[in-house]
């Protein structure tokens, strides 16, 4: 009974990502993602911002379908340059380049590429059945929680975006504390009172998603690669012989495999990802290896694991974003902006109340993997000249297109100031190496760890015991403070600073 009721779920979904308007906005996600990936300094997280507002004009379905695309064909694009010129385009191909790049050097970038799209195809598929699979017994789970479950849940997915941000605890925990104060501003739907506001009438309502997204992901990303020195070096723009040999496919199905695994499970870290994955899998790899003081050299296993990794780990953080309503990353928390900008509450809900937007996502996905193996290796030389293009040319349109998709939101030549505001502060970060993704996942979460917090105090009666005594809700909380525990001590300190160093 529950095959047939997948079955019929995949069948809803198929009828939705399969009409012709919405395989269009999975190809525009995937090429737009390709050319993120290929373009250095050009994230999917800050194009997605900056993308935002066009999501506006788009039916619900095909703009986080395109949005989708966007994410995961960031992980195909980024392999493509960091084999071919040693400049992974995508922080999550930055372990590609350390064999990727021999190997195009011995004149064997055909084989790295085919097995990156191999890889990244194989890896997408198997995320996709585990969403699939995964997602109707998490969904039900959800609707059995309670308010203070769902309070504590978020305090656990917070910690988590702690413990693996780059760089300082500190750091890291002002980002989120900066994010919540922010998603606080506005008018307080209980008491009516304002917070934060500081007369200001444009912030009656509270910071928009699209404002602060453009401008500290989106802008501070362009002002940081502006400050930066160009390097458009096409070393090997020429490939051939793209089918590997019966060698290259023996030696790479363990890599591809154990890449797939891992990467599915770090996917649903909150904080964790395509760059935790993708470097885990090089680990692993090294690990197993007969021959480990072979790696980056040249070892096609350095290629396989890595790519298929970060490809499963993209697609499976869609998994509590879509079933729990919270987000794992940056992205998903883009993604989430995506549904509210449509008016869809994140969480497991959406299921009952929008299925053929569930499942059509969630079909599409395996669409945008096929479309990515064709938009690839075919291609492979257009990709690799979006390189010649100046940066400072791409910047000055991008900001133009910008300040106009803001400006339409509202009709407020105040947004435009919002976003250059949080463009400075975006920069600033950036500089005090202080990252922008817990920030993000505050402010997303904070007002709703808020409301969940005032539904729980107000069914105990105002009883602050209340978020222990649930079971679920105390084991979260309980998870949350061992992490942070061991987060602190020496030796897992200095072996998390090692481990983000390399």
């Amino acid at each position: 009974m529950a095959l047939d009721g997948l079955l019929a779920n995949l069948a809803l979904g198929l009828s939705v990502a399969a009409t012709m308007q919405n395989l269009m906005w999975c190809l525009m996600g995937a090429v737009i993602g390709t050319a993120v990936g290929v373009l250095p300094g050009v994230g999917p997280v800050a194009t997605m911002a900056l993308l935002l507002p066009v999501t506006y004009v788009l039916p619900a379905d095909g703009a986080l379908i395109m949005l989708a695309g966007i994410y995961y064909g960031a992980q195909y694009g980024g392999s493509t340059t960091a084999i071919l010129v040693n400049l992974p385009g995508e922080s999550s191909s930055v372990v590609t380049t350390l064999d990727g790049y021999q190997m195009a050097r011995q004149g064997r970038a055909g084989p790295a590429l085919a097995i990156a799209a191999i890889g990244s195809f194989f890896a997408g598929c198997v995320a996709t059945i585990l969403i699939a699979a995964a997602a109707p017994p998490l969904t039900r789970l959800a609707q059995q929680f309670a308010p203070a479950d769902y309070f504590s849940l978020m305090v656990l997915g917070l910690v988590f975006s702690i413990v693996l941000a780059r760089g300082s605890i500190i750091k890291a925990f002002g980002m989120v504390f900066l994010g919540m104060l922010l998603g606080l501003v506005g008018t307080d739907v209980n008491t009516g009172n304002l917070r934060f506001t500081f007369g200001i009438s444009d912030l009656f309502d509270g910071l928009g998603f699209v404002p602060l997204a453009m401008g500290i992901f989106g802008i501070a990303e362009i002002i940081a690669n502006l400050t930066n020195p160009e390097r458009r070096d096409l070393v090997s723009s020429k490939v051939s012989n793209l089918w590997p040999s019966r060698e290259d496919f023996r030696r790479s199905r363990g890599p591809i495999l154990r890449g797939t695994i891992l990467g599915s499970v770090l996917g649903l870290l909150p904080g964790g990802g395509a760059v935790l994955g993708s470097f885990s899998a090089y680990t692993l790899e090294k690990k197993v290896s007969k021959t480990p003081e072979k790696f980056g050299t040249g070892m096609i296993e350095g290629v396989a694991g890595p790519e298929s990794a970060n490809n499963a780990a993209a697609q499976t953080s869609f998994i509590p974003m879509l079933t729990l309503g919270i987000p794992s990353n940056a992205v998903m928390a883009m993604m989430i902006g995506g549904m509210m900008i449509h008016g869809i509450i994140p969480g497991p809900q959406v299921m009952e109340q929008r299925p053929g937007l569930f499942w059509g996502m969630i079909v599409s996905m395996w669409f945008g993997n096929l479309m990515l193996i064709i938009l690839n290796l075919p291609m492979i030389g257009l990709w690799v000249r979006l390189l010649l293009v100046p940066y400072r040319l791409l910047a000055i349109a991008v900001l133009f297109f910008c300040c106009i998709g803001v400006y339409s939101l509202n009709n407020s030549a105040n947004e435009v100031l919002f976003i250059a505001g949080f463009g400075l502060l975006g920069y600033l970060l950036i500089k005090l190496d202080c990252e922008p993704a817990p920030l993000l996942l505050g402010f997303i979460l904070g007002p709703m760890m808020e409301v969940y917090m005032r539904r729980a105090m107000l069914l105990s009666r105002g009883d602050p015991w209340v978020f222990f005594q649930r079971p679920l809700s105390f084991a979260f909380l309980v998870l949350a403070g061992i992490l942070l525990l061991l987060v602190v001590l020496p030796a897992i300190r200095k072996g998390r600073e090692t481990a983000f160093q390399e």
